[in-house]
């Protein structure tokens, strides 16, 4: 039988306010064994994050947030899908390898809707455009006694400008790209990838919605 989830859309909202909204929900989730799954969608103003494997940088770009994910820098903007999976990882889940491969599957089948292919690079966790050295979506979790938190941004139509200004992954900001980028005049709106992107999730974390 499939977990519950509660799928809960936070809009535009500033990078502190999701961070606390994680943060509450793990404790709470770790405190309650009974309460529920959720996944919260967010696009978030521009910013940049900082993981543990970030090399430290001086003049860090403004606004800049140092964070107990894993990874490196990454860019969040308007138009980027932002999804931050607070699980409470079950016997067979408990895997940190899993749990990211699981995470990158769900974009390779969301891009793949509109014709667009996906893969893994090995060493370099996210989603990269088939034979192109692309990168359309990037991974940075941590775990907390088993209940996940942060998680995955895949480029929709967003301005890509700011990965310039880092490295993102700890690659040039040359390699990222976006639907829009790869699409043209075919990228789906916004709001049509995040509800095939929560199908996914639900799909391949054998997750089912609250209603």
């Amino acid at each position: 039988m499939a977990n519950e989830i509660e799928i809960v859309d936070l809009g535009l909202c500033e990078y502190p306010r999701a961070y606390e909204i994680q943060k509450k929900t793990v404790e709470e989730k770790r405190r309650n064994p009974r309460f529920p799954d959720r996944l919260y969608l967010v696009e978030h103003p521009r910013v940049f994050t900082f993981g543990r494997k970030s090399k430290a940088e001086a003049g860090l770009p403004n606004p800049s947030y140092v964070i107990e994910r894993g990874g490196e820098a990454t860019f969040h903007n308007p138009g980027q899908l932002v999804a931050y999976p607070i699980l409470s990882l079950q016997e067979g889940e408990r895997d940190i390898g899993f749990y990211l491969r699981t995470l990158e599957q769900v974009v390779i089948e969301t891009i793949h809707v509109w014709g667009l292919k996906g893969e893994r690079k090995e060493g370099a966790t996210g989603v990269w455009v088939h034979q192109k050295e692309k990168k359309i979506a990037s991974i940075g979790v941590a775990l907390k006694g088993w209940v996940t938190l942060h998680g995955i941004a895949l480029n929709v139509d967003n301005d890509l400008s700011g990965f310039h200004e880092i490295h993102p992954c700890g690659f040039s900001g040359a390699v990222m790209t976006s639907l829009k980028e790869e699409l043209k005049d075919r990228c789906p709106d916004f709001n049509t990838v995040k509800k095939v992107f929560v199908e996914e999730f639900e799909k391949h974390f054998q997750r089912k919605r609250l209603s």
